[in-house]
C-alpha cells in the first residue's frame, strides 16, 4: 500500500515556546497580606473554640456538682432511680423489639399508607419519647457521681 501525496498528514509539528509572565511583586505581597488575614482570622476562631469549650466544661462542671448535692441528700432515692433505671431498660429492650418486629412486618404497608404509619407512630411515638426521657433522668440521678465538693471561701456576689 502506497500513500499519495495528496492525503492530509495526521501528525505535524507543533512550536511550543514557554514563556514566563513578567514578574510583578504586587501579587505577592497581596497573597501575603491575605495569608496573614487568614491567619488572624483563624486565631480568633480558635480563641473562640477554646471558650465555647470552656463554657461548657464549667456547665458540665456545675450539673456533675449539683447532682453530686442532690445524691448526697437524697441517697436511698438516688438507689432508688438507679434500680427503677435498670428496669426501665430492660421495659425499652422490650419495647425496642415490639417496635422493630412491627416495622420488619408492616414497612411496605407503611411505605403506602400514610394512615398505617400515622397509626403506627400514634401506637409507639409517645410512649418510647417519654419513656426515654424517664429512663434519662433516672440514669442521671441513679447514676450521680461520688465527689468531694469543697466549700467556697467566700459566696458569690454577682447574681
Amino acid at each position: 500500500m502506497s500513500t499519495s501525496s495528496h492525503e492530509p498528514h495526521f501528525f505535524s509539528q507543533i512550536d511550543v515556546v514557554h514563556s514566563l509572565p513578567p514578574s510583578n511583586p504586587e501579587p505577592l505581597s497581596e497573597i501575603c497580606t491575605l495569608m496573614r488575614e487568614l491567619l488572624t482570622a483563624q486565631s480568633r476562631q480558635n480563641e473562640l473554640l477554646e471558650e465555647l469549650i470552656s463554657q461548657v466544661n464549667q456547665s458540665h462542671r456545675r450539673k456533675t456538682i449539683e447532682l453530686a448535692l442532690w445524691k448526697r441528700a437524697n441517697p436511698e432515692l438516688a438507689d432508688f432511680c438507679r434500680r427503677a433505671a435498670v428496669k426501665l431498660e430492660r421495659v425499652q429492650t422490650d419495647l425496642l423489639s415490639t417496635i422493630t418486629e412491627e416495622v420488619e412486618y408492616n414497612a411496605e404497608t407503611f411505605l403506602d399508607s400514610e394512615f398505617s404509619l400515622n397509626e403506627f407512630v400514634d401506637r409507639f411515638g409517645m410512649k418510647f419519647i417519654h419513656l426515654n426521657t424517664l429512663l434519662q433522668v433516672l440514669s442521671q440521678l441513679g447514676n450521680a457521681p461520688d465527689i468531694q465538693i469543697q466549700p467556697t471561701s467566700e459566696p458569690r456576689k454577682d447574681r
